[in-house]
């Protein structure tokens, strides 16, 4: 349906009429949901290799992995508000656009500061791709039967995309270099950049937040210093600069929040975490998040550089973790009608509690079996929390906040992805570096590159005689899967507090 002007009308945000492409338009917007979450946890397989490749410190593989969400966390909530304002589809294009150009940079990038600048770019183009989406199906699907249906299969897609990444990155890097990884961008999204102007419907928000530049540079320095504190913890311990990053994180945190609750109509309305069930929804999204991403840094190493498989074969191993994860998505929204939302979120969350408990069985008897496993009883908690924490957060809101609503939902969602990497790969990094021995007879500057983590102990073994080799190779993987242990305990401690949080915080929802 198309005016005489030959453009697709604005979707009426009171309108009881159905927006006739709705189904269609859904479709269009799963390719970017789809490439944004692969992207989030493509990188993870491709990791062994770009460490022999591009010769990255510790510090510099943390970056590569950590600034693209970081930035995207940081971004999503002026970015919602910016849809808002400006038009949603029109900010999902303006941002798919930059998203493909960036990603074929990032492919040929020749050292780790340039993938790094990279990765930033990519998520501050990802920014606007992500709440875009959300809040258009959150205005095309105003029945609720319908709309719950298609956040279960957006949220189905984003979690099921996490999970697929490194099946992806496996696939690739068996036939192609590792920027084939960044490549893949540009065939996802180009369907995207036809098909959008004639399936989206446009919307905004009549009354939308105003753009803030000190309320974005609060979220930024809140975001960046936080993540840094607990990375610089995990390697230094708690130092003078541990304390002062923390310092700034939380009085930038502070700031933010007493600018939004001064303003009139603020750029964020932080009154919503008030609401327990909106609060407790962002919590179980982002404490999903944090153990899907958090699993699979230590995942796609192990099955690589410890038991040995090719980038492909290990990615098909994965593949039972993400089938529960898209199959769960879409049956939790039958299951909501016979138990309770919040018995089914904190039914999830202690899956995920238990895959981490069987990971760190498996890690010390080193089986391949209890790993694959974990991730199936992962990937079906994942689903079915990813699911009901996007409905809830988006049906907490009137339609025409959608914008704000999804940006939050999506901040959380990088939250979580940040904080898995920081937290969980910063703790197994500092586990392996404390319990790796480098034997006699290897050299100081390649020791060092040994002792910072399992890829760069795997390289450095490349170039020494076998049974020096094997005496390196042994010992960094022992101190690699001892560092799972201990990680995946705090990560099943975590994911049971998680599901007590959630019981508590949702108690009150009816579906």
């Amino acid at each position: 349906m198309r005016s005489a002007t030959g453009q697709i009308p604005a979707v009426n945000p009171v309108s009881t009429t159905p927006y006739p492409k709705r189904w269609w338009a859904l479709a269009v917007l799963m390719l970017p949901v789809l490439l944004v979450s692969v992207d989030n946890t493509v990188l993870s397989f491709a990791l062994p290799v770009i460490s022999a490749q591009l010769n990255p410190t510790g510090t510099q593989l943390l970056w590569i992995t950590d600034i693209y969400p970081l930035i995207l966390a940081g971004l999503l909530v002026p970015a919602g508000s910016l849809g808002d304002r400006l038009g949603r589809r029109r900010l999902l294009l303006v941002g798919g656009t930059g998203f493909t150009v960036i990603s074929a940079a990032a492919a040929f990038a020749p050292t780790a500061d340039w993938l790094i600048a990279a990765r930033a770019a990519m998520g501050f183009f990802g920014a606007m791709l992500m709440p875009a989406t959300l809040s258009i199906i959150r205005n095309m699907f105003e029945d609720a039967v319908e709309r719950r249906t298609a956040i279960a299969i957006w949220a189905a897609g984003f979690s099921g995309g996490a999970a697929l990444g490194p099946i992806v990155g496996g696939v690739l890097l068996e036939h192609f270099s590792w920027g084939s990884i960044f490549l893949m961008a540009v065939p996802v999204l180009l369907p995207l950049l036809i098909a959008g102007p004639l399936v989206l419907p446009e919307s905004k928000d009549p009354n939308p937040g105003a753009i803030d530049p000190l309320s974005i540079a609060l979220v930024m320095l809140t975001m960046a210093p936080l993540v840094y504190s607990i990375k610089h913890f995990a390697t230094a311990g708690f130092d003078l600069q541990t304390a002062l990053t923390l310092v700034v994180a939380v009085i930038a945190g502070v700031l933010f929040t007493r600018r939004q609750l001064a303003r009139n109509n603020p750029m964020l309305d932080v009154r919503l975490f008030t609401n327990p069930r909106f609060s407790g929804a962002v919590a179980a999204n982002l404490l999903a998040v944090f153990a899907l991403v958090g699993f699979l840094y230590f995942v796609s190493q192990h099955m690589q550089l410890v038991s040995g498989h090719s980038p492909l074969q290990a990615s098909f191993l994965l593949l039972p973790g993400l089938a529960m994860t898209v199959i769960m998505g879409l049956l939790v929204v039958k299951m909501v009608k016979r138990f309770k939302p919040s018995h089914v979120v904190a039914f999830a969350l202690m899956l995920s509690s238990l895959a981490f408990a069987l990971v760190a069985y498996s890690a010390r008897v080193e089986s391949d079996l209890g790993i694959i496993l974990a991730f199936a009883l992962l990937g079906a908690g994942i689903g079915m929390a990813e699911t009901l924490s996007n409905d809830i957060i988006m049906t907490s809101v009137p339609a025409p906040k959608a914008g704000a609503a999804s940006a939050i939902s999506e901040t959380a969602y990088e939250t979580g992805s940040v904080m898995g990497t920081a937290v969980l790969g910063s703790i197994l990094n500092a586990v392996y570096a404390a319990r790796v021995v480098v034997p006699e007879g290897v050299d100081a500057a390649a020791a060092d590159v040994a002792r910072e983590t399992l890829g760069g102990a795997t390289s450095v073994a490349q170039h020494l005689e076998p049974a020096l080799a094997e005496q390196l190779l042994d010992s960094a993987r022992h101190a690699f899967d001892s560092g799972a242990v201990y990680t995946s305990l705090i990560g099943a401690v975590v994911m049971v507090l998680a599901a007590l949080v959630a019981l508590r915080t949702l108690r009150s929802v009816k579906m």
